[in-house]
C-alpha cells in the first residue's frame, strides 16, 4: 500500500469518527423521534463505511462480511422504526 493511500485512509477513518460523534450528538439531543431515527440511520452507514475502510487497510475479508451484516441490520431495524412511527405497530 502506497503511503499517500495508508493516510488517507486513515484521515477518513478520522472523519467517520467525527460523523459518528455528531450523530450520537444528535441522536441524545434530537428533539423529535424522527431526528433519532435519522441519527441511528448515520450511524449504522458510518459504521459500515468504516468496516469497509478497515477492510481494505488490513485487507481483510472479514471486514467486509461485517460490514454487510451492519447494512443488513441496519436496513432492517430502521425500516421497522419507521413503520413504528408511522402506524404505531410494527406487525400488523
Amino acid at each position: 500500500m502506497t503511503p499517500i493511500l495508508f493516510w488517507a485512509l486513515k484521515f477518513a477513518l478520522f472523519l467517520l469518527a467525527v460523523a459518528m460523534l455528531c450523530a450520537v450528538t444528535r441522536l441524545l439531543i434530537g428533539p423529535t423521534a424522527q431526528d433519532r431515527v435519522l441519527a441511528l440511520d448515520c450511524l449504522y452507514i458510518n459504521g459500515m463505511l468504516m468496516m469497509l475502510v478497515l477492510g481494505i487497510i488490513y485487507a481483510s475479508n472479514v471486514y467486509f462480511e461485517a460490514a454487510m451484516l451492519i447494512a443488513l441490520f441496519g436496513f432492517v431495524g430502521s425500516t421497522a422504526m419507521a413503520k413504528f412511527l408511522l402506524r404505531g405497530e410494527v406487525i400488523e
